[in-house]
């Protein structure tokens, strides 16, 4: 059973108790991420949360680092183009400490003017980072053609240029706009006492309430046909083709999984057999559904020699038309639906897993459903449900391809075989 409660302030708690754990997982979700900055905010949402583990009224950095260390605990955090979440997992006995640090990060961070200037340099090593691996690059760049003008577009890290235009009163005015208590949920799970769980929050969290609040997303992708070839002096040639998806919690969700695990998700998939294991033409090849609140995305990668990339682009188009065309056989879509259910059923096998969905869901969704509630859900997935989304997400009318590599030869040769 899970609990759901709003505190005084409109924080919203969720949390579910896993018995016969020694570990409890509590995560702080707050509603902002890439798709809520704009321009010159560009990359302040992965900025603050960098800043909140560098010094607090009560702690210096090493401090936070340390006391987590001493209990054997996990601290962390991670931003995502929808939502930032700041989680700790901890022994049962230790939960009240991982409130307080919690607490004391998002709520009293002290944005030291120095520390944020080494953090613009530490962050701008990143963004210097994920334009030096290919494989990240061209999935960014397959995003941001797919989604046009979106805010889904906007890169998480943002730009050079925004990163070190960044001040501490810019940093706090963001804050203040979007960390108030509409818009942030705490989830907890694994083995807690509720009443004591509820005590620590309200005695933590206990924010002045605001009127302010995230508002609804009207996400949407560009449409047509996008090619961009970025030319690198690599030895492969990396390639995603970005297709329409579906959003999470959404109709679509389940039959996309199941479709994606027949078309690139596992070693049994299509593009796996025909262009690693028969062809012998690239390594790494794969697909995965991206789902967001009101819209999603389904993408396929290879990364392959300069030589076959060609061959690999169009081969990777020919099994998308044939399972467009013929659909999908029944014992693979048993095989990819079983795949789903037991995947899902031991990625679940945590309190940190069991708090990054409930967590995600309450603040996302508004709502929150238990494990069998899921299974449900993946198990009534039928055939016919898989077929009745091919016309969506398998079309290359409205298909984004982005190559990285040594494409200088082949650039036109490839957007004339997307465009065909």
């Amino acid at each position: 059973m899970i609990l759901e409660k709003t505190m005084n302030n409109g924080v919203r708690v969720v949390a579910e108790r896993m018995e016969g754990l020694r570990s409890v997982a509590i995560g702080i979700w707050v509603d902002t991420g890439s798709v809520r900055e704009s321009g010159s905010e560009a990359g302040a949402s992965h900025f603050i949360e960098h800043m909140l583990f560098k010094g607090t009224e009560r702690r210096s950095a090493e401090q936070i680092a340390s006391e987590m260390d001493a209990i054997g605990g996990n601290l962390n955090a991670f931003t995502s183009k929808e939502c930032t979440c700041f989680y700790a997992k901890v022994l049962d006995e230790h939960l009240p400490i991982a409130v307080d640090l919690l607490s004391d990060i998002v709520l009293h961070s002290r944005f030291d003017p120095a520390e944020i200037q080494k953090e613009q340099g530490v962050v701008i090593e990143e963004i210097l980072m994920t334009e030096d691996s290919p494989e990240d690059l061209v999935a960014e760049t397959a995003n941001e053609l797919f989604f046009g003008e979106d805010p889904l577009a906007h890169p998480i890290l943002g730009s050079q240029q925004t990163v070190r235009a960044f001040t501490r009163e810019s940093l706090l005015s963001y804050m203040d706009e979007h960390y108030v208590p509409n818009n942030i949920v705490i989830a907890c799970a694994g083995n807690f006492e509720e009443e004591a769980l509820l005590s620590l929050l309200e005695k933590h969290f206990d924010a002045p309430p605001s009127d302010k609040r995230a508002k609804p997303m009207q996400q949407a992708y560009a449409g047509g046909q996008h090619v961009k070839c970025i030319k690198k002096d690599i030895e492969q040639v990396h390639i995603t083709f970005m297709l329409p998806g579906f959003a999470r919690d959404s109709a679509g969700q389940f039959p996309l999984a199941v479709l994606s695990n027949a078309i690139g998700g596992s070693m049994s998939s299509k593009l796996f057999q025909v262009i690693r294991e028969q062809l012998g033409l690239a390594y790494s090849v794969y697909s995965y559904p991206i789902s967001y609140s009101v819209t999603g995305s389904f993408a396929l990668y290879a990364g392959t020699g300069e030589k076959q990339a060609m061959e690999v682009a169009k081969r990777m188009l020919e099994e998308i038309a044939k399972i467009r065309e013929n659909g999908l056989p029944e014992e693979d879509f048993m095989r990819c639906r079983e795949q789903l259910k037991g995947s899902w059923i031991l990625g679940m096998e945590s309190s940190s897993a069991h708090m990054n969905t409930i967590g995600k869901l309450a603040l996302l969704q508004k709502r929150v459903y238990n494990e069998q509630d899921t299974l449900r859900r993946i198990e009534s997935t039928t055939l016919e449900a898989v077929h009745s989304i091919l016309p969506v997400c398998l079309d290359t009318h409205n298909l984004s391809a982005a190559f990285v590599g040594r494409v200088e030869q082949a650039a036109d040769a490839l957007e004339s075989l997307i465009k065909g």
